[in-house]
């Protein structure tokens, strides 16, 4: 009777355990088709037709959120890059937004990427529909590309 019932124990948790494992790899699917079908995919983001053509040459963008790390930028344009540090002053972090405050100072990176990239970018972004895209000056006088909530 002991052993049956330590039997029966074991084959619960056996149950639950796969049930468990099965669960796990349904929301992985589900995570990994999201970030497919948000980063990679064709569908879903059509560019605005308002937007100006991206021109040819090499590109600086600042980021300052997901962007600055190498596994984003990966799934989202092919390569880690090499991103230089930079501040951005006049400026405070707002969640997914920059917001212009005197004295303040946002730390992100400086992006180098072509026009592919930077069309690629934009689509991460949803340019022109969750962010629109600007020339600002950093902390070096040098102009760059930041993404800022529409």
């Amino acid at each position: 009777m002991h052993h049956e019932r330590i039997s029966n124990t074991l084959r619960i948790i056996v149950v639950l355990l796969r049930r468990l494992f099965i669960a796990t790899l349904v929301a992985l699917g589900i995570l990994l088709f999201y970030l497919w079908y948000v980063l990679l995919s064709p569908f879903g983001y059509e560019t605005p037709e308002n937007l100006p053509p991206i021109s040819e040459g090499e590109h600086q963008v600042f980021v300052y959120g997901t962007l600055r790390y190498g596994l984003i930028r990966w799934l989202v344009y092919d390569r880690w890059g090499n991103p230089q540090q930079a501040n951005l002053s006049g400026y405070r972090r707002d969640e997914l937004d920059l917001e212009e405050v005197p004295g303040a100072q946002v730390k992100g990176f400086i992006l180098k990427v072509d026009a592919s990239e930077l069309k690629q970018l934009d689509r991460y972004e949803r340019l022109g529909i969750r962010y629109k895209r600007e020339r600002i000056k950093i902390d070096d006088d040098i102009s760059v590309w930041v993404y800022l909530r529409r």
